[in-house]
C-alpha cells in the first residue's frame, strides 16, 4: 500500500499564535505540505506499463498533471529528489491573510522569482497533450500547476487545428498566477501590470537583487536574504488601498472553488479513464480525483519518476520521465 509520513523538514515558522481562530486550519495545511509519499506498490515491467498506458489513451481519459510535468521547462517540483521542500515550504492561506510579515516575505520573494516562471516555455510533453486535446482524443486536462504552460500550449494547438479543434477543457485545479486579487474589495489586476507597479516601487534596489535558478521555487517565488525582504516596498490595491493582494491561486489551507470541483467531476464522469502525469498526489484535491475514478471502477494509469499516492489502485504504473514517456506514447499510440 501507499503511505505517507511527516518526516521533519526545517521551515521558517509563522507568527500565527496558537489561540488564533485559524491556527488549527493552518496546522492541518502544514501537515499536507509536509506529507511525504512512500510506496509499496509492486514494480511494473516497463513494456507492460507503457503499452497499457497506450491502451488507456484510447478510452477518452482525463489527464491530471502535477509539478513533475513542468520540471522539463525549468520549473522545480516540490517533492522530488531536488524539490523545493528540501529547504522551504509554500505559505498557508491563513499565514498570508493574517500575518503581515509573512505576506511581505511572500511578495518580496515573488518579485524576485516571478520573471523566471514567466519566462518558462512549454516543452514537447505539454504540446503533445494539447494536440491530443485539440483532436478530441482525451476528455480534457486538469493541472495542479499554476504556471499556465498547459493553457499556452492549448491555445497554440487550438489555433493550429482551427475549426477542426474539438478540445476538452483545461482546468487549473489550483488557479493561476496570471491574476492578482484584493482580499478586501475583490478587485482584480493582471499580474503583468501588477509586476510593473512592483518594479517601479522597487527600482532603487531591485537592480542588485539577482538569484540563480537553484533558488527558484515552483510557484515563482525565490529564496532571498532577509535584508531584501526588509528593503522591499509593497504596492497597494488600486481600488481600496489595501496591501492584502494575493495571486488567484489556491493556497494550502484554502478551499478549491465549488464551481471548479463540479467541472472536474463532470469531466471525470464523461471520461473512460484517468492518467496521472508527474504528480505525487500528496495534496487531497488531486488525490480525490484518483479515488473517485477508482470508485467508478474506471482504469487508472500513472506516469511519474517517484511514488504517487494511491498508485496501488492504478492498473498501469510507469516509472519514467514525463517528457520522454509522452513522446513515446504519442509516437506509438496515435
Amino acid at each position: 500500500m501507499t503511505g505517507s509520513s511527516d518526516r521533519p523538514i526545517s521551515f521558517e515558522t509563522s507568527s500565527l499564535a496558537e489561540d488564533h481562530p485559524t491556527y488549527a486550519t493552518h496546522q492541518a495545511a502544514l501537515r499536507s505540505v509536509q506529507r511525504v509519499i512512500e510506496t509499496r506498490a509492486p514494480y511494473q515491467n516497463v513494456e507492460v506499463a507503457s503499452t497499457g498506458l497506450g491502451q488507456l489513451l484510447k478510452l477518452n481519459p482525463v489527464i491530471l498533471t502535477g509539478a513533475g510535468m513542468s520540471t522539463d521547462s525549468g520549473i522545480p517540483d516540490y517533492r522530488g529528489p531536488e524539490g523545493s521542500l528540501r529547504h522551504s515550504r509554500p505559505m498557508t492561506y491563513q499565514e498570508f491573510l493574517h500575518d503581515d510579515a509573512a505576506r511581505q516575505r511572500y511578495w518580496a520573494r515573488s518579485f524576485v522569482g516571478w520573471q523566471h516562471l514567466n519566462d518558462a516555455s512549454p516543452h514537447t510533453g505539454h504540446e503533445i497533450i494539447a494536440r491530443w486535446n485539440a483532436a478530441g482524443l482525451i476528455a480534457g486536462v486538469v493541472t495542479q500547476n499554476v504556471d499556465g504552460l498547459h493553457q499556452r500550449s492549448q491555445r497554440a494547438a487550438d489555433s493550429e487545428a482551427g475549426s477542426a479543434s474539438s478540445s476538452g477543457p483545461v482546468i487549473a485545479l489550483h488557479g493561476s498566477m496570471d491574476e492578482i486579487e484584493c482580499l478586501v474589495c475583490g478587485v482584480k489586476e493582471q499580474r503583468e501590470a501588477f509586476g510593473q507597479r512592483l518594479q517601479q516601487a522597487n527600482q532603487e534596489v531591485a537592480e542588485h537583487w539577482n538569484v540563480t535558478q537553484d533558488n527558484i521555487n515552483p510557484d515563482g517565488d525565490a529564496r532571498i536574504p532577509q535584508q531584501w525582504v526588509d528593503e522591499f516596498t509593497m504596492v497597494r490595491c488600486l481600488n481600496c488601498g489595501s496591501t492584502k493582494l494575493k495571486p488567484t491561486v489556491v493556497y494550502f489551507g484554502e478551499i478549491v472553488p465549488q464551481q471548479r470541483k463540479r467541472a472536474i467531476q463532470d469531466l471525470l464522469e464523461n471520461s473512460g479513464a484517468l492518467i496521472v502525469v508527474g504528480s505525487s498526489l500528496a495534496v487531497m484535491s488531486g488525490y480525490r480525483m484518483l479515488l473517485e475514478t477508482d470508485r467508478a471502477r474506471k482504469p487508472i494509469g500513472v506516469i511519474n519518476r517517484g511514488p504517487t499516492r494511491g498508485e496501488e489502485r492504478a492498473t498501469f504504473r510507469w516509472r519514467a520521465g514525463v517528457k520522454e514517456a509522452l513522446e513515446w506514447l504519442d509516437a506509438e499510440t496515435f
